[in-house]
């Protein structure tokens, strides 16, 4: 009976994921806070996530996606892009998104922690050609949330992408398509599918 007790309570990586989308889908979605820090310095901004949909805004980029079609702005290039992008594309910009391509493409293994509440991922690419090395995931295992992720690179960069200031509230399907309000006007819009 004991030992039935604890393989219940045992947690895998892939329900650590799959508790994680649930949480951000149990109100219709969520905003928050996010920095993202490399070795060019650190980008702030804030998400909006519903299952695989998402919104960023940043000083640095605006992006929406609306699970299919994704519209890029920067302050660099001054134009939207508009691109269908793969889950190989979108496990950097939103690792919830890329959820079920981690559980196919990668092998996960939970990793040791020494901080509390957390739950942390182990992840490595089946393909050895892939651009990340290993991908480390911290969760929040009160809320499920994901707080941190950390991305090592196969050109031994590293990129942290930490989220805070979760907030839980019903998003519009509006909020995932692209706003030329929230562009300059007379931006050059580049349709790249």
């Amino acid at each position: 009976m004991a030992l039935t007790a604890i393989i219940v309570m045992a947690q895998t990586p892939t329900a650590m994921l799959d508790k994680c989308v649930a949480a951000i889908n149990a109100s219709g979605g969520v905003t928050a806070n996010y920095s993202i820090t490399s070795n060019q310095g650190t980008s702030n901004g804030t998400i909006a996530m519903q299952g695989n949909k998402f919104r960023i805004i940043s000083p640095e980029a605006k992006c929406w996606y609306d699970g299919k079609t994704q519209w890029s702005w920067s302050p660099v290039t001054s134009e939207v892009n508009i691109t269908s992008p793969t889950a190989d594309e979108l496990q950097m910009t939103n690792p919830i998104a890329a959820a079920s391509h981690f559980k196919t493409n990668f092998n996960m293994k939970k990793a040791k922690t020494k901080t509390a509440n957390t739950y942390v991922i182990k992840l490595t690419p089946k393909k050895k050609k892939d651009s990340i090395k290993t991908l480390w995931l911290y969760f929040d295992e009160k809320t499920s949330l994901l707080r941190t992720a950390r991305f090592d690179m196969s050109d031994k960069s590293v990129y942290f992408v930490k989220i805070t200031g979760y907030k839980h509230k019903s998003l519009p399907a509006s909020t995932f398509n692209f706003d030329k309000s929230q562009v300059p006007a007379g931006t050059q819009i580049v349709d790249l599918r």
